[in-house]
């Protein structure tokens, strides 16, 4: 199975409505081959029970930019891509209001891409996370 790659913003965004990314909350208001941005409303229920913003939460975020961005600049011929290796670095958090996650490529290969992402607090541009992540691309057998 190939994946279909989303055309425009407003495509994108149907593309996650029903998955994850719709489930949290994410809006994309970039997806360009080097680079990904998008927004989450912080809420009650994406934190912790200690009202924190959930580390899972953070980290969906960012694999999720990520893997758009991989999808977005997947090699000719690719059918898709798995993520084999993520790593967050959670240095903040929020309580309120809206953060935003921009992934860039750090490598775009023909077997693998490795994506960088920053998530930060709107309110201050405060950094509350750093996250690398790793793809392997994957390709039609036969």
């Amino acid at each position: 199975m190939t994946l279909q790659t989303p055309a425009t913003l407003e495509e994108w965004n149907a593309a996650g409505a029903d998955y994850l990314p719709g489930l949290l909350g994410m809006t994309f208001t970039k997806v360009e081959p080097d680079e990904v941005v998008a927004v989450l409303e912080v809420r009650r229920a994406l934190g912790a029970w200690n009202g924190y913003l959930h580390a899972g939460t953070v980290t969906s975020l960012a694999d999720t930019c990520c893997g758009y961005g991989t999808v977005r600049s997947l090699p000719t011929g690719a059918s898709g891509f798995t993520t084999v290796e993520l790593k967050s670095n959670l240095i903040g958090t929020a309580r309120e209001g809206l953060v935003t996650c921009i992934a860039r490529p750090v490598h775009k290969g023909r077997t693998t891409q490795v994506w960088d992402a920053e998530v930060r607090r709107n309110s201050d541009d405060a950094v509350i996370a750093c996250f690398r992540n790793t793809q392997l691309i994957l390709w039609p057998k036969g």
